[in-house]
């Protein structure tokens, strides 16, 4: 699962790593980005001629909706059953993104003691997840909107969820833009991929959505991951 996670790469930083026009009008760092949250994505736009940085709404709100406070439930899209779900196998058809970030929070329960995780790939490069996008309503209303893919935990992160965003190494980034949907493009992020992530324990501060900032992930002194003693916790619960 992934509920909240870091972003802190400036607009001209992102458009750069991903050869992209940008389309915002500038990212703010957000060290605590949490569900209908405004976020950056890249994604194919045909008008543009190719890749783009957009901003969109984190939680992604099907066209059918009636609400868009319907994203906030939408946040995450398994790869299990993104290709069928009705709310989101038209986006993972048509609309496929990336979402870079510097890395995403996890918490576990060791006893009665609740830790928070930064899984990270450290400054040298961002975490890219998989993700998918629609545009829900019209004129003032109109909101562009993502989700992110989960797949089962792999490795070391199988410690703190059993869930994790789907990873996309730099070969993947085209072949998920822009080719047709197939089950290849779901498959699991390479373990040699995931063995590189840092899962450091941070601050208690990161579970309030009202605090942000770049100590939110500065590492702090834990005991080390027992998998007989952990127990993940929901996010939904924060």
């Amino acid at each position: 699962m992934c509920g909240r996670y870091a972003t802190s790469r400036s607009s001209v930083d992102l458009s750069a790593l991903f050869e992209a026009a940008d389309e915002t009008d500038g990212l703010e760092p957000d060290y605590n980005v949490a569900p209908t949250d405004p976020v950056p994505m890249v994604r194919i736009s045909s008008s543009a001629g190719g890749r783009v940085l957009s901003s969109a709404r984190w939680g992604l709100v099907p066209s059918w909706a009636k609400d868009p406070k319907a994203g906030a439930r939408m946040i995450n899209a398994r790869v299990e059953t993104v290709t069928t779900s009705n709310a989101f196998a038209q986006s993972f058809a048509r609309r496929r993104c990336l979402v870079p970030a510097d890395g995403w929070f996890e918490w576990v329960r060791d006893g009665k003691a609740k830790q928070a995780y930064f899984m990270t790939l450290g400054d040298a490069e961002p975490c890219v997840f998989a993700g998918i996008w629609t545009v829900w309503g019209q004129g003032d209303d109109r909101l562009l909107t993502c989700s992110i893919v989960t797949a089962p935990a792999v490795g070391d992160l199988a410690l703190v969820h059993d869930r994790m965003p789907l990873l996309l190494p730099s070969d993947r980034w085209d072949a998920w833009l822009g080719a047709p949907a197939g089950e290849e493009l779901l498959a699991p992020t390479p373990s040699s991929h995931v063995a590189r992530l840092e899962l450091r324990p941070v601050g208690a501060r990161v579970g309030d959505v009202r605090n942000d900032g770049p100590d939110l992930v500065d590492r702090v002194a834990a005991p080390p991951l027992r998998p007989s003693d952990v127990q993940p916790i929901d996010l939904t619960l924060f």
